[in-house]
């Protein structure tokens, strides 16, 4: 293989497509590997932009979400005096919403930005240990067991 050929096979690995949306409006790029830096298009095209506030509110904006969705992961709906229908469509409901807001976590992180890899995580770690862990709970209160757990509808926590 000549040189030509292995700098052209570099660039393909490092390189941006791009996006042209219609003719006469500016054209954006979707990176294909993970980077650093805030003109990035998160969600939606043209967002945040080139703008160091709207690409920290994209990083709020997943964060929270990531939070949420542990949270929705762990609580305990509806309680145990529900009856039997309305128990299910709120589980629905419930589930509907998490996995919804799942798919948005990951079309964030289809990005491939690395803030918002990282900020997606850390929602995650303390939305679970917010909702998740011990840490929160208070010594009186019964664990949440598997069975509990089972009859929210929700998987148990060992694999």
């Amino acid at each position: 293989m000549d040189n030509h050929n292995m700098t052209q096979g570099e660039d393909m690995m490092n390189m941006t497509m791009p996006m042209n949306m219609s003719m006469g409006h500016e054209m954006s790029y979707m990176h294909m590997t993970f980077y650093w830096g805030k003109d990035s298009a998160i969600l939606f095209s043209g967002w945040p932009g080139s703008s160091t506030g709207m690409y920290v509110l994209a990083l709020v904006v997943v964060f929270v979400l990531a939070v949420i969705l542990e949270w929705l992961g762990h609580c305990l709906v509806p309680g145990p005096h529900a009856s039997h229908v309305a128990s299910g469509l709120v589980r629905t409901a419930v589930h509907t919403v998490r996995v919804a807001l799942a798919y948005i976590v990951m079309l964030a992180l289809m990005s491939f930005n690395v803030g918002v890899l990282l900020v997606a995580v850390a929602g995650h770690g303390l939305g679970f240990l917010l909702f998740g862990s011990s840490v929160f709970r208070p010594p009186a209160a019964a664990p949440v067991t598997d069975v509990d757990r089972a009859k929210a509808g929700l998987p148990p926590m060992a694999c």
